[in-house]
């Protein structure tokens, strides 16, 4: 019997159940509603420094820093649709989500130095695709902007078709989010579509 697709949420909040975090609970929520095997993956609770600029990972598209980051990786490649919730502080993502990204330069070289296939087994793959989700205490009008471009590399880099985010504004008080049920409704369908119907792979 065929597995079914694998959904990986990175939950890149520092908080264990802020806000960022509760949506994407229930994207991977209507993920599995759809027919999908999830997995959250709470990056606070994992150890790694951002990127040295070393160039290490030139040499054969890894990286040199043995971190908890060999760990998210594996994770990351396996997956076949990947959500991102990430909060937005002092105008850009949280420093969790951008070092994990920033990481994510080994996928960057794969590609572009080294000229491979950052999944090498994709022909006989779902075609990967990602969303990102955010919220942010502020109203002003381009709060996400950096971020979702930032969020739009890190798909790029994974050979991910980027279907959307889902950034919500003037979101702030530790689980207040739980007082706006379309907002929820809304993450629940965004993971119910990023899967789809069943699949399998």
């Amino acid at each position: 019997m065929k597995k079914p697709i694998k959904c990986v949420g990175l939950a890149a909040s520092p908080r264990r159940n802020g806000n960022s975090t509760i949506l994407l609970q229930e994207a991977l929520r209507g993920a599995a509603d759809a027919g999908a095997d999830t997995e959250l993956l709470l990056l606070n609770n994992y150890r790694f420094s951002g990127c040295l600029s070393c160039d290490g990972c030139f040499k054969d598209g890894e990286c040199v820093i043995n971190d908890d980051m060999q760990i998210i990786y594996k994770k990351i490649l396996e997956a076949d649709r990947l959500a991102l919730a990430a909060p937005i502080f002092s105008m850009g993502m949280c420093s969790q989500g951008k070092a994990m990204i920033d990481r994510t330069q080994r996928f960057w070289s794969t590609r572009y130095i080294l000229k491979r296939d950052v999944i090498p087994d994709r022909d006989r793959r779902p075609q990967r695709k990602g969303i990102f989700i955010s919220v942010a205490g502020s109203g002003h009008k381009k709060v996400f902007d950096g971020a979702i471009q930032v969020a739009k590399y890190f798909f790029l880099m994974l050979e991910t078709e980027f279907l959307g985010e889902y950034c919500y504004q003037e979101i702030d008080g530790k689980g207040i989010i739980l007082n706006y049920p379309r907002i929820l409704k809304e993450a629940y369908t965004a993971g119910f579509n990023l899967a789809g119907p069943p699949h399998v792979r």
